[in-house]
């Protein structure tokens, strides 16, 4: 059961280099970290990553010189606390220096507490562990093939960073035939045990508990699968087992990927995930794809993820996450700083079934990948082991060559049913919604809704000897598409209920891509089945779409900034529609992704750092916490910011949490927008919403031109809530356009004390 709960977290959903420039990279790598982390953990000690100011002092230094003086002062602060200070050097896990700023290091806490009222320390945290969130989407979602050659020059100069873990080389969806040398501005490496570095695969780096000697090689799958769904070049006749065929590709399939290993069997660790992040901005990546959370959110000081995007955010990096695989809880959504992309995962119109035969002709509606089984489509007794389908019922029995009726269970266990001999399985789901997702077991276990489930019962017990076929799983249409998978976390941002979360949608279901032979199709350690391509799920699959789509916008715009490029594709986004989906923008954010519009947005919502420092003044965040994200003591609340609301944040989207319905509210946002298309243009404003839901505009129309690339107006959302049409909160929208392009802002209004 734990095999096959881990795939299911990995599926739904996130190296070695001698690099004088990184100087985490060798400071604690090799036997050496070993045995300190044994060394240490036996002291009773934990990993702390401690944020420091920056060195003024080694601004002048060669890269190579700055981090030997950084790592210095680091080993006399932890000296500091130490009984015994020589020992400084054997206790660093890291040391975060080219755009981070402080270590990671084992403390016992009292060292911790101590060093935290250290000169020039700002902050300390305790290590977390994040999880990895997991062909014809790109056409879904109506990018075209790129068979132009003279679309490559742009593609190629885009450095996409895949911090996940790891990728296979050898799978041809990373053939970097025809593609010229690296950008000149690339200065990331490739470790010295990779040797498959490419000028498609640029840059190739682990870490795992600052070990960064360990192989970059993909044995999970999870990086591979996510690095060819967001730049793999065209590969046709790919599918699995002959399931999904087509041919699987990238958005962007001139992009350069360079891999940050910090993805390993037991999670994926905040100190290594701070050092993939410092590494990836320092290289020169454009666009960074981390696929990994947490389950919850964190406070923006306390989360690595919120504080490296921010530094990448900060550096013109775009940076795009997964929102979590935990929906349809409400509040569930994990990455939700408004410096980073947050993806939901939806459906897209292929729909992958999987039914069964009854002996007595009955044909069940069922869900499953069934791909590479070779008895498929022939009869199996079907038996009942009276009882649910995991160890402690199976153990001991033997069903060999049956289908096994496991009622009532959500998830059978395939390795103990698999150990009994059986062939297949049969189990009903509770929820309509719970099918939109079909997933691989080390033998063929079909879901089935209840109603169909006691079809099957019925037979069984009306039948002496009662036979099922399992049917080799196909593809059929779903004219419902897109609509967010049940699995797909929701908000509202529990954080700052002011901060729209997810941002955006993108296809995350039953998901065709590239895949690791070191791992099985199902991830089940029963399972001895490999693929080149595997069909998984997860908003770690949205992910890459939407980092994807950042890539295509980058090619035509490289120095847009990350919330440039955030609101292009925001604002240009489809509109989902709340018809079935009760969450509404907080479960699809804007709607889903459209790379072919978000290239040519018209107007953008841009912010920088100033905007995002005076976003933290507002939330009331002190100068401790502020200095924790943007690695600066000097960053303090001005006046005006700390009478300002998060609100203000020049955000492409509004959130407005409200008390309860019936209670009269009113908020005044001002945003500003950037004309990034004709330099003579005039924008009208239209407003769609609900009632009980009052939206004006002021001014109503803005009119570019010389002189006036950046005008400003206000938002004023009023009224008193109703629930509308079986949803929780009220959907409205400001669309600008020109005639030409649909500039278009969701506003969703929603009882936070209900929803929560």
């Amino acid at each position: 059961m734990a095999a096959r709960l881990l795939f299911l977290l990995a599926s739904l959903g996130v190296f070695l280099c001698h690099h004088a420039a990184a100087v985490h990279t060798p400071v604690a790598g090799g036997a050496r970290a070993g045995a300190a982390a044994g060394a240490a953990g036996d002291g009773g000690t934990k990993v702390y990553v401690v944020f420091t100011e920056r060195l003024p002092a080694t601004a002048e230094l060669s890269e190579a010189d700055a981090g030997a003086a950084v790592a210095a002062r680091h080993h006399d602060m932890i000296g500091s606390v130490l009984d015994d200070s020589s020992s400084a050097p054997d206790r660093v896990v890291y040391h975060y220096s080219r755009t981070l700023h402080g270590f990671a290091a084992r403390l016992t806490e009292d060292e911790k507490n101590r060093l935290a009222g250290n000169d020039g320390v700002i902050s300390a945290h305790e290590k977390v562990i994040y999880r990895p969130q997991t062909t014809r989407s790109w056409d879904f979602l109506g990018l075209p093939r790129h068979n132009d050659p003279t679309r490559l020059p742009f593609e190629s100069d885009v450095i996409i960073g895949m911090i996940d873990s790891g990728i296979w080389p050898d799978s041809a969806s990373f053939s970097d035939a025809g593609l010229p040398p690296p950008p000149a501005k690339w200065k990331g490496v490739c470790s010295s045990n990779f040797t498959s570095c490419n000028n498609k695969i640029i840059g190739a780096r682990s870490y795992k508990d600052g070990n960064t000697t360990f192989s970059v090689l993909d044995d999970e799958g999870h990086g591979t699968h996510t690095a060819s769904t967001a730049a793999g070049v065209p590969v046709p006749g790919a599918s699995l087992g002959g399931l999904a065929g087509g041919t699987a590709r990238g958005a962007v399939p001139g992009a350069r990927l360079a891999v940050y290993k910090v993805c390993w069997e037991d999670g994926c660790s905040s100190e290594d995930i701070l050092a993939a992040f410092d590494d990836a901005v320092a290289d020169g990546v454009d666009v960074i794809s981390a696929s990994l959370g947490t389950g919850m959110a964190f406070d923006y000081a306390a989360d690595a993820m919120a504080v490296a995007s921010f530094h990448a955010a900060a550096r013109g990096v775009f940076v795009s996450t997964s929102a979590g695989n935990s929906g349809p809880e409400l509040g569930s959504v994990s990455n939700v700083a408004p410096w980073l992309a947050s993806a939901a995962a939806s459906t897209t119109d292929r729909r992958i079934v999987s039914d069964i035969v009854l002996g007595d002709g009955t044909r069940v509606a069922g869900n499953a990948i069934t791909a590479a089984f070779g008895y498929l489509g022939k009869p199996s007794l079907l038996m009942d082991p009276a009882g649910d389908c995991d160890e402690k019922n199976l153990a001991g029995k033997r069903y060999k060559g049956a289908v096994l009726l496991c009622g009532g269970a959500e998830f059978a266990e395939s390795a103990a049913m698999a150990a009994t001999g059986a062939d297949g399985a049969v189990v009903f789901r509770f929820r309509d919604h719970d099918m939109d997702t079909a997933f691989s077991d080390a033998l063929p276990v079909v879901a089935v809704m209840e109603e169909e489930y006691d079809k099957i019962a019925a037979y069984y017990n009306s039948t002496r000897r009662p036979t099922a076929t399992v049917l080799k799983s196909n593809t059929v249409k779903d004219t419902a598409a897109p609509a967010v998978a049940e699995f797909s976390s929701r908000g509202p941002n529990v954080i700052t209920y002011g901060v729209l979360k997810p941002d955006i949608s993108a296809p995350g279901v039953d998901i065709l891509a590239a895949w690791t032979p070191k791992a099985s199709i199902s991830g089940d350690e029963a399972d001895n089945r490999k693929a080149k391509f595997n069909i998984i799920s997860g908003t770690s699959m949205a992910c890459p779409h939407v980092t994807g789509a950042a890539a295509y916008v980058k090619s035509a715009h490289p120095r847009w900034s990350h919330a440039a490029v955030l609101s292009a594709l925001v604002t240009t986004a489809t509109p989902m529609g709340s018809g079935g989906e009760p969450e509404a923008e907080l479960a699809y954010g804007a709607g889903q992704v459209d790379p072919m519009r978000a290239r040519y947005p018209g107007l953008v919502y841009d912010a920088g750092v100033e905007d995002y420092v005076a976003f933290l003044c507002a939330q009331g965040y002190n100068s401790s916490q502020i200095a924790t994200v943007t690695g600066k003591k000097s960053a303090a609340c001005s006046g005006e910011a700390i009478a300002g609301a998060v609100g203000d944040l020049n955000y492409p989207t509004i959130a407005v949490p409200v008390l309860n319905y019936g209670v009269a509210f009113a908020a005044e946002f001002p945003r500003t927008v950037t004309n990034v298309g004709p330099a003579q243009s005039v924008y009208r404003a239209t407003v769609t919403t609900v009632p009980g839901v009052d939206v004006e505009v002021s001014p109503d129309v803005l009119a570019f031109g010389a002189g006036k690339k950046k005008l400003s107006f206000k938002v004023r959302v009023s009224g008193k809530l109703v629930p509308v049409n079986g949803t929780m909160g009220a959907s409205a929208a400001v669309v600008w356009s020109d005639g030409r392009h649909h500039v278009r802002s969701p506003i969703y209004v929603f009882p936070h004390k209900h929803v929560m």
